[in-house]
């Protein structure tokens, strides 16, 4: 008989290949078509036909290799060549071991564990081709749905792992991989921790420069996704690996990691201040209750508070199910409703809301629920936070702007008044002037405020100053009495801007100022009287302009309609806007009351 022959090598197949090596090694191309299996370098024990080196890393090196034996493509891992360090020789067949007892369809399996004709120890173990966990996040081309379930096989593999005593401890989208066929793999176990293993590895893994992370002596694990316990404590346990999980699991959600990629990573996973919530993260993503929840507990600083790892997995395949366990979310909307309450207790209305939301979204008929979202839709914060702050401030803007463009006319019309004045006759150019003067300025200090409405309190005051300054020239035309009227419209109308809203005795006073303040002068001898009471009345005699005749009369009573009819119209003005948003706020209720369920 003819012996029987090796099967012939054949290519690879061109595609990238991604192995269970350490994270510093970086895969490409490779092929070992044409290659000879011998007695040599290119060769371990004559079985395997070694093709490129796909990755290298501190202590060893990948290959694209070809089982002679049973005619398929594996990677084979070894040692660099030299002379290894006793601890490495440990490191790397503590690895493979550890790898090998997990025989699990997520976890690449290992053939075998030798050493070739130099010595140096190898294993080989399944070729796996896809792309990374991280490299779909990045590029942003598969769906929700998709990724959830590629991460609940990597929560049943952990599970699985952490049944027989194994904790990874350097989870992260890098050593994730999803193949071509729906399969799904997890990477790296060269750092993974053995429960109970007196000769446990507890030193730093090799330099981690893949998804941003910044190697560090203190480190075990890539910064960024390694949980708070395990940054002062490498020897942690299993909840390390559920937070590593939420880390991803928020990444899926949010499309972002939770924490910054760098030197601010370790500073973020120590911070409480850090948002762990995936629906606060990003509002725009739609992140559903569930999942939401479940990433909170996962990212929870407390070890003893996270889910196993299968739960994680459970409640993963429950929510794409669809089978959205009604006990369960009132259980959950019972616990949000209480957080919100201890949130309006500390005033955190903001956190309160999110909270009480939360809690109706998954419970509708909650009626504590609805009851505190009612509560705090209708009660205004004690404290406001500073992006209500600023709304206010805008708002206040706008209602300043729609004031200041009513008066700016008003101002106009006094200085229209000047022919009136010369037709009466002039007896003072410089306060008639003046009056001409000071009512332009104001109108255009009114039209300054429509457009930029966010003054400061000095502007305002200074505006408040002009308006009694002007309304005092007015008083020496006709004298004080005869513009009284003027002087309470004009006060009842700038005390509506916000300055004054909170100081109104400054603009009384400021204003009274105006107004009595040229009766005393004239009392004192220092001006001209306007007016004096006889036995026949009120007598007025203007300083700055005559009065008698018709025209005196006419020019008065233009002057007494005009400010009624300016009167009315901002009044009217004001009253609407009132009236608007009072029925703002009864609407807003009415339509919120239909949102949440009615009360018995």
């Amino acid at each position: 008989m003819k012996p029987e022959e090796d099967p012939p090598t054949e290519p690879f197949p061109e595609r990238t290949d991604v192995t269970d090596v350490n994270p510093t090694l970086v895969p490409r191309q490779g092929s070992v078509a044409g290659l000879i299996a011998v007695e040599d370098e290119t060769s371990v024990s004559g079985t395997y036909a070694m093709g490129e080196v796909i990755g290298k890393g501190g202590m060893g090196e990948v290959l694209l290799a070809h089982d002679r034996r049973i005619g398929r493509d594996v990677a084979v891992k070894r040692l660099h060549s030299g002379a290894p360090s006793e601890e490495d020789l440990r490191r790397f067949m503590r690895e493979a071991r550890i790898q090998a007892r997990l025989e699990h369809p997520a976890i690449v399996p290992v053939y075998e564990l030798g050493r070739d004709p130099s010595g140096r120890p190898f294993f080989a173990m399944k070729r796996v081709a896809g792309v990374t966990l991280g490299e779909r996040l990045s590029r942003g081309d598969a769906s929700r749905q998709r990724l959830l379930r590629a991460f609940a096989e990597v929560c049943r593999a952990i599970d699985y792992a952490h049944s027989r005593g194994v904790l990874h401890r350097d989870l992260k989208p890098a050593n994730i991989v999803l193949g071509e066929f729906g399969e799904v793999y997890v990477l790296d176990w060269g750092i993974a921790r053995v429960v109970g293993d007196g000769h446990e590895i507890v030193d730093t893994a090799d330099a981690d420069t893949l998804e941003g992370a910044v190697a560090t002596p203190d480190v075990l694990g890539t910064p960024g996704y390694v949980s708070p316990e395990q940054l002062q404590d490498p020897s942690s346990g299993r909840p390390a690996d559920i937070y590593a999980l939420g880390s991803i699991l928020f990444e899926i959600l949010v499309g972002e990691p939770v924490h910054p990629r760098g030197p601010g990573a370790i500073n973020s996973t120590l911070s409480a201040q850090t948002v762990l919530s995936p629906a606060t993260r990003r509002p725009d993503r739609n992140v559903a209750p569930e999942l939401d929840h479940l990433c909170m507990l996962m990212l929870a600083r407390q070890p003893g508070t996270r889910p196993t790892a299968r739960r994680c997995a459970d409640q993963i395949d429950e929510y794409l199910d669809g089978d959205r366990d009604v006990a369960r979310r009132r259980i959950m909307a019972h616990e949000l409703v209480e957080t919100a309450r201890d949130a309006c207790r500390e005033r955190r209305s903001g956190d309160a809301m999110r909270a009480a939301s939360r809690a109706v979204a998954l419970d509708p008929e909650a009626k504590d629920a609805a009851e505190l979202v009612m509560h705090l839709m209708l009660e205004p914060p004690p404290e406001h936070p500073p992006a209500l702050r600023s709304r206010l401030r805008t708002s206040d803007g706008e209602a300043v702007s729609q004031h200041s463009r009513a008066a700016a006319p008003g101002y106009v019309l006094i200085a229209s008044f000047l022919p009136f004045i010369i037709w009466n006759g002039v007896r003072s150019w410089p306060i008639a002037l003046a009056m001409f003067g000071l009512a332009l300025v104001m109108a255009c200090a009114a039209w300054d405020l429509t457009r930029r409405p966010l003054k400061s309190d000095a502007y305002m005051i200074v505006y408040a100053i002009g308006n009694s300054l002007l309304l005092a020239i007015m008083g020496r035309l006709a004298g004080p009495i005869l513009v009284a009227a003027i002087f309470s419209f004009v006060t009842g109308s700038v005390v509506t801007y916000p300055t004054f809203l909170v100081r109104k005795w400054l603009l009384i006073a400021i204003m009274l100022a105006g107004f009595v303040g040229p009766m005393g002068l004239e009392a004192a001898g220092v001006l001209t009287p306007t007016w004096e009471m006889t036995d026949a009345g009120l007598l007025i005699t203007g300083d700055a302009m005559h009065l008698g005749g018709v025209p005196a009369m006419i020019t008065i009573l233009i002057a007494s309609v005009a400010t009624l009819v300016m009167a009315g119209l901002q009044s009217s003005r004001v009253g609407r806007a009132s009236r608007a948003a009072h029925h703002r706020l009864v609407l807003q209720a009415h339509q919120l009351e239909q949102l949440l369920p009615t009360r018995p």
